[in-house]
């Protein structure tokens, strides 16, 4: 009877623990605040995302996406945009949409919500002071939602947006990367890339453009539209 509780006791426990792992990093959770992970599929389009920028590597990038024609959605972080604030500008100047990541890249899991939301405010008035632009839609780092996170975007306006496929360009080859995206890819995919990594300063994104040069020729050649993340979702906004 005893190890039969206490087996029963083990298997709540491990399934508590795997419902709050869902919860705090699950690309559909939307536990601890609003969120969504892909678009509508009834059309065929997909919304090609960058987090961790601005980056000394993000003009290359815009030149690639300016090139096919491509408009993109960039979640940038706010210590990025004071340190590289023309950068920055140049994204939106080229039309392409902002969103928010927080300004110092926190694992929110780490921190109170009164931090929390410090820091997404913090993020949200730098990023316009820079910018002009004024984000609604916000990626936690590393993908980690947490308590508070639904006041702090309830009081900014903002929208929490994951992802669909994701390509781990920060420590797989550009082949494999961009493998995963098209793999991961149907009508209102979020995919999920990286034009800077977290904080550093001039970043290695090599792999990240190759794989972008890699995947517009194809997805374009498939017959899908590259969308901003606005569009994709609002798309009769």
């Amino acid at each position: 009877m005893e190890a039969g509780v206490a087996g029963s006791v083990a298997a709540g426990s491990a399934s508590a623990v795997a419902w709050m792992a869902w919860a705090v990093r699950g690309r559909s959770s939307s536990v601890f605040a609003p969120s969504v992970w892909r678009g509508p599929r009834g059309r065929k389009s997909v919304a090609l995302t960058f987090d961790d920028g601005p980056s000394e590597g993000t003009p290359r990038l815009l030149e690639i996406l300016a090139r096919h024609g491509v408009r993109a959605t960039f979640f940038q972080c706010g210590a990025n945009v004071d340190r590289l604030a023309s950068v920055a500008r140049a994204v939106a100047e080229a039309g392409h949409e902002i969103g928010n990541h927080s300004y110092a890249h926190p694992l929110y899991c780490l921190h109170s919500p009164r931090a929390l939301r410090d820091d997404l405010d913090r993020a949200q008035r730098t990023i316009q002071g820079a910018t002009g632009a004024r984000p609604e839609w916000f990626r936690a780092p590393f993908g980690v939602r947490w308590f508070g996170l639904r006041e702090a975007q309830r009081r900014l306006g903002l929208r929490g947006v994951t992802w669909t496929a994701i390509g781990y360009d920060w420590s797989l080859q550009a082949e494999r990367v961009a493998q995963r995206l098209t793999r991961g890819a149907s009508n209102g995919a979020i995919l999920c890339l990286h034009d800077g990594r977290e904080l550093r300063v001039r970043p290695e994104i090599g792999v990240t453009l190759e794989a972008v040069r890699r995947i517009i020729p194809e997805f374009l050649e498939q017959g899908y539209q590259f969308e901003t993340v606005s569009r994709l979702l609002c798309p009769t906004s």
